[in-house]
């Protein structure tokens, strides 16, 4: 590493001797030292990009002294000529350390930037797999595009008085315009599971904070945005209480098959309550054995070149014998292929593991 590093800081004086020996040779046999010295003015621009602003300083100034070398050589090019070549040498060379400070500033500001995303994310997301007394939740979260961190996708997983809390949710829209909507729906939730023993009144509490953050939009004319959900609650004896807002519904993996983990239908999106009446939870039951496979509609709404949609239900009786640690991988390989590796929206795919559970009964309850 440290071999690498030393060659990295001297390749610059390397490449610019080597192309100076080669003009220095070439030119004097050919009797054209000034012409060809004239191609070392692309010596400074190439430094720019890749340089420190010292290294194209030093580059620079080389390069009009090789220049005024090549013009005592000969054949000189007269007066006019002599001086012409001269000042277009230093003045590439002074716009090339000018370039190389300005890319040196504006990268800078970039890791800036970078380096706050980051901050951002690890607050507003944490790395997986997150560990919440009994229960661990692994897997995959991608937002769309290779520059954007944090998209409309979130989850969390927090232990609680009330016991242990899980929210997986999804914000209308892709990637950045989605994330004034995602904090306040993440800060609403962390809030909320250490208030309240209800879940139906954690769905209350983020439909508010969505509610607001509407009323700013609204205020600085961005538009509205609604906001789908599943909120679970998840009790050391494996019984799992589940409040779905217009999310698409998780399954459930074992050895014997998969099957949707409630079949009742979903309330409508965070954000719309105002449109039915009021949300209701329902009961089912998981134990160690068995693995609960959360998604956002990046999953499941994929398409692939021909405009399939990818097959969930299928793909995932593929995995039933696959460890519940290595589920949600083993699914985001499956659908990178099958989309050709074209991502078409925020995309999560997370899976929900309890340990010391009972046996299921593979039954739910309303």
């Amino acid at each position: 590493m440290a071999l690498s590093a030393r060659l990295s800081a001297r390749s610059p004086v390397l490449w610019t001797a080597v192309l100076t020996v080669l003009v220095m040779v070439i030119g004097p046999t050919l009797n054209r030292a000034p012409e060809f010295a004239g191609f070392l003015v692309f010596l400074p621009a190439a430094a720019a990009g890749v340089c420190t602003v010292k290294q194209t300083a030093w580059i620079s100034a080389w390069t009009a002294f090789v220049t005024v070398c090549a013009i005592v050589i000969g054949p000189s090019p007269g007066l006019g000529g002599s001086v012409a070549l001269i000042m277009v040498a230093i003045g590439f060379g002074a716009f090339a350390v000018y370039l190389c400070h300005w890319r040196l500033k504006h990268v800078a500001a970039a890791v800036r930037l970078q380096k706050a995303a980051d901050a951002m994310q690890r607050h507003l997301l944490r790395p997986l797999p997150v560990h919440a007394g009994q229960a661990t939740l692994a897997g995959v979260h991608a937002a769309l595009g290779d520059d954007v961190l944090i998209g409309g996708d979130i989850y969390d997983m927090v232990e609680s008085a009330h016991g242990v809390r899980v929210m997986v949710a999804d914000v209308q829209g892709k990637g950045l315009g989605a994330l004034g909507s995602a904090v306040a729906a993440v800060a609403a939730f962390r809030d909320a599971v250490h208030a309240h023993d209800s879940l139906v009144a954690v769905s209350d509490a983020m439909e508010k904070a969505v509610d607001l953050q509407n009323s700013y939009f609204a205020q600085t004319g961005e538009p509205e945005r609604f906001v789908t959900a599943v909120i679970l609650g998840v009790r050391q004896d494996g019984e799992i209480t589940m409040v779905n807002c217009g999310h698409p519904a998780p399954y459930l993996l074992d050895a014997s098959g998969v099957r949707q983990a409630t079949s009742e239908p979903a309330d409508v999106p965070l954000g719309l309550g105002g449109l039915a009446g009021p949300r209701t939870a329902t009961r089912f039951s998981m134990d160690a054995h068995q693995t609960l496979v959360l998604f956002s509609d990046g999953l499941n709404e994929a398409r692939d070149r021909d405009g399939e949609f990818f097959p969930l239900r299928e793909r995932l009786s593929t995995l039933l014998n696959v460890p519940g640690d290595e589920v949600a991988a083993r699914l985001w390989r499956q659908l990178q292929e099958f989309t050709g590796d074209r991502q078409q929206d925020d995309t999560t795919v997370l899976t929900l593991r309890t340990e010391g559970a009972a046996p299921s009964d593979g039954t739910n309850r309303p």
